[in-house]
């Protein structure tokens, strides 16, 4: 169940007369309180409550008639706050008889008033009250308690000497705070000095979960043998106190409807345990935060416990420095999770929160890493009523949330003017449960920022994520803070310990996925990864990046980080937007490196010429097999597209040349294979942006036969002027005879440097001229490659 009534404190006496109260040093010193566990009391032992809480106004009555009430029960649970207070019997009676512990009960007819009006404040406090700005779960004091007190009065049977008297007066009075510190050694121990953790009652919590299961099913509701039962092999007094809170946790829930009157309420120990509930004031006293087997509130420090329950008097809170109720009330609620992962707050230190220029600002610290995520809705008087308490991620717009090394920042936008409530979760790193809530704010936004739409972040949290250190990501050239795009353009880069691949997404309200396809290009490198990045709408984008290990195929892309984009000047056109067909790798990087191409003249993946024209220059150490491919959407020309690019291979250097045909952005795509009975793969993408509007001349249409060591000297355009002479010069490693065949035919000479040269006329256009060599491995001529003759025009034929 989940609610938040306020803890009060328990105590069990069970006979046993050598020790008819235990010392309970471990709980003395934790709450600074006398705690009685597991001791046997005979049938003639009394026990006197003074000012106590009733659970029905029946009994009420009856203790009114009689104030000395003796009890046959074996076991007593009284509320907090106790005094316990040795005095001398006026009556005598023989060692024999055993000790009588007499309770009395006294209670006011104005305390009675009171604890009724008070049930009807918590009753009314319940329901939805828009008015009242405090934390619901801090709202809900114990009215009943408030209203009524208990002191114990403990009387001997035997009569003292006066330095015993002293003594036991001393132990009585450890219930108040001032003289705790003067009868304990040192400071109050706290709950770490204790125990390390709870994993050293693991085997003693699965024995008492155990043995209190077989007593449910033989219907065992008798406090004596239970006690017995559950306590049964434990060594201190520390894992006595363990045991019976395990067993109260896991058989005793919070009777909400008895607490609201809706119905009878169970008072006596067997009926509690028959039913499994309880309210405040019968035998569990325990809250909803103990009644969900939650082991933060075992012996939880004062320090902590004050976040979540503020008790009736001050002395209990058990501070240095006790705090008023309107601190209480102002402070920000949280879950035991917030502790037992050692968060901390950082700002703002109270729950409510006022935006400034629509803006608030919420920020965690913590000591190991953790992940995050957050959920804003409207507000609600009961903040954690009907709402869930684990998360798996984040599907608000309304704020940005950051993770560092060690602390966390959530800039909440809220949309409209209205109150919010802000919860957030958390989970250790490397956790697979869901995120568990761990923190409340409420805030009130009088005027919302006129914002843009900020698309959903389903990863958690912006900037590199919590995970980016053991995917392999080390470092990114970006802080989680929102990037400003400047010109439409963004490149962010994340340093990485080894080989990775990366996938990358780009997402705006407004834009397609086929667009958003045609904004990205990745450059995959052994120690980089580079996201290039367009911008073509205003506004914000989300930028999301996956990456695995590089060679380890059968594992799944896991996301490293996340950014925020905002481009709100110039945007990039649709038409000046990356090639569609871009592969996951462009620009020289891990897989040209493994395939032995090296030394590239241009080592990004990006490329850029004003003069229509370039080359790209790389060496291919392990003599691969090259093939290339130049591409252009929507292109306008005469020419096939791959007769704009052109390839000389001498030795291991390897030089593609481009002669572009109009502005633009052009793929060039470059693969590689090692035997020919394989098929090629891509090495890599380079992505060319022509800024010149002149038209470049195609090159000549090559051949097969033009292979490694073939250099084309003269002419290098693939178009000819009709009747010209044009000289070609060309190197064709073994040839025997180089010929250029057209209208007629013209065989060139080998000139020292071991070049074939020559003039050739280019006819009238007719025909098209073929360089054909006659190469060792064959006698007959083979085509390297094709030279087109410009037809003439009308007026070149009359004046010929």
């Amino acid at each position: 169940m989940s609610t938040s009534f306020k803890l009060h404190l328990f105590f069990l006496s069970t006979e046993n007369h050598a020790s008819s109260v235990m010392s309970a040093e471990v709980a003395l010193q934790k709450f600074s309180f006398p705690f009685a566990c597991s001791l046997k009391l005979s049938s003639q032992d009394n026990v006197t409550q003074k000012g106590s809480s009733l659970a029905k106004d029946p009994e009420l009555s009856k203790l009114k008639e009689n104030p000395r009430l003796v009890e046959q029960n074996h076991v007593k649970v009284v509320q907090a706050p106790v005094e316990y207070k040795d005095q001398v019997p006026e009556s005598t009676k023989s060692p024999d008889a055993g000790d009588t512990v007499a309770i009395q009960l006294s209670v006011s007819a104005e305390a009675s008033r009171n604890a009724a009006v008070a049930r009807q404040s918590i009753a009314e406090n319940l329901r939805v009250d828009g008015e009242d700005q405090r934390p619901a779960a801090k709202r809900q004091l114990s009215s009943e308690s408030a209203a009524k007190s208990i002191t114990a009065v403990k009387k001997s049977a035997l009569r003292k000497d006066p330095n015993e008297q002293r003594h036991l007066q001393q132990k009585s009075q450890l219930g108040q705070r001032g003289q705790l510190k003067a009868a304990l050694p040192g400071q109050r121990k706290r709950r770490k000095d204790l125990f390390k953790s709870s994993e050293v009652f693991h085997r003693l919590d699965s024995s008492v979960i155990k043995a209190g299961a077989e007593l449910k099913q033989k219907c065992v509701y008798d406090v004596k043998t239970i006690v017995q039962s559950i306590t049964q092999g434990t060594r201190n007094e520390l894992e006595q106190l363990r045991a019976i809170w395990v067993w109260l946790c896991n058989n005793i829930e919070y009777d909400v409807s008895g607490y609201l009157g809706r119905s009878e309420k169970l008072s006596s120990p067997e009926e509690v345990i028959a039913a499994g509930r309880g309210v405040c004031c019968s035998y569990s006293n325990l809250c909803t935060e103990m009644c969900s087997f939650d082991d933060f509130y075992f012996l939880t420090d004062p320090e902590e416990f004050i976040d979540s329950h503020f008790p009736d008097e001050e002395k209990w809170q058990l501070l240095d420095k006790p705090i008023p109720i309107e601190e209480f009330e102002q402070r920000v609620f949280k879950t035991s999770a917030f502790f037992k992962m050692g968060l901390r707050l950082i700002s703002p230190l109270h729950y409510y929160i006022v935006t400034d220029d629509g803006e608030a600002t919420v920020s965690l610290g913590f000591s190991r890493p953790t992940t995050f995520t957050y959920e804003i809705t409207q507000h609600q008087d009961l903040l954690h009523c009907g709402s869930v308490e684990q998360k798996e991620s984040s599907n608000s717009s309304f704020g940005l949330l950051t993770v560092s090394s060690r602390s966390m920042k959530l800039q909440l936008l809220p949309p409209e003017s209205d109150t919010y409530d802000v919860k957030l979760f958390a989970r250790s790193e490397n956790a697979t449960t869901p995120l568990v809530w761990v923190c409340s704010f409420t805030v009130k936004c009088p005027n919302p920022r006129a914002t843009e739409d900020i698309p959903e972040n389903p990863f958690l949290s912006w900037g590199l994520q919590p995970a980016a250190g053991s995917l392999g990501v080390i470092g990114s050239s970006q802080s989680s803070e929102v990037v400003e795009v400047e010109d439409g353009v963004f490149d962010l880069v994340l340093k990485t310990c080894r080989p990775l691949m990366v996938l990358c997404e780009l997402v705006h309200p407004q834009m397609e996925a086929a667009v958003a396809k045609c904004c990205l290009a990745t450059q995959i490198q052994p120690e980089s990864l580079t996201c290039h990045v367009l911008c073509p709408f205003h506004g914000f984008y989300r930028l999301s990046l996956f990456v695995r290990d590089y060679e380890n195929t059968e594992v799944k892309f896991q996301n490293a980080a996340n950014y925020l984009l905002h481009c709100k000047g110039k945007v990039v056109g649709l038409e000046d937007l990356f090639p569609p067909n871009l592969g996951s790798a462009c620009g020289p990087g891990t897989r040209t490196a493994k395939a032995g191409l090296s030394r590239f003249s241009h080592n990004s993946a990006m490329v850029s010429t004003q003069q229509g024209k370039c080359n790209i220059t790389f060496h291919n150490q392990q003599d691969l097999e090259l093939h290339y491919v130049l591409s252009k959407k929507n292109i306008c020309s005469t020419f096939p597209v791959s007769r704009y690019v052109f390839c000389t291979y001498t030795d291991h250097k390897v030089t593609l040349s481009l002669s572009l045909p109009e502005a633009g952005v052009y793929r060039l795509g470059l693969y590689a294979r090692i035997t020919s009975s394989e098929d090629f793969s891509p090495m890599c993408d380079f992505i060319v942006r022509n800024l010149s509007n002149q038209v470049m001349p195609p090159f000549p249409c090559v051949y097969s036969a033009w292979g490694k060591g073939c250099v084309l000297f003269e002419p290098r355009m693939g178009t000819l002027e009709p009747l010209s002479w044009t000289l070609f010069r060309v190197r064709v490693p073994g040839a025997l005879r180089v010929s250029v065949v057209g209208e007629d035919r013209t065989d060139l000479k080998l000139n020292k440097s071991r070049v074939w040269e020559g003039k050739v006329f280019s006819g009238e256009g007719l025909q098209q001229l073929k360089l054909a060599a006659s190469l060792e491995d064959s006698s007959e001529m083979s085509v390297l490659m094709i030279f087109d003759v410009k037809q003439l025009q009308k007026e070149d034929i009359i004046r010929t």
